[in-house]
């Protein structure tokens, strides 16, 4: 997970643009939108995060980097971090 990639997609796609490219490529397509990363799990990662981040950003009215750590702190601890 690459943080910048992330905030890159944040910034630049809608909503709609993310869930068509996460549909895509759970069905083994090539999303419609340039997502980076190393191979289709990393590219659905970014993907995710995206999308939970916009949705944390609207939903609480909040900027990306208050949202970034909300959702890196959900990560560690859904690892157990």
């Amino acid at each position: 997970m690459k943080m910048p990639i992330i905030k890159k997609l944040v910034e630049n796609t809608s909503f709609e643009e993310l869930e068509n490219a996460e549909l895509a490529i759970l069905d083994e397509q090539v999303p419609e939108i340039e997502v980076e990363g190393d191979d289709e799990g990393e590219q659905l990662t970014h993907i995710m995060a995206a999308i939970w981040i916009k949705k944390e950003m609207e939903k609480e009215n909040i900027p990306f980097p208050k949202a970034l750590r909300a959702y890196t702190q959900k990560v560690r601890v859904s690892i157990g971090g």
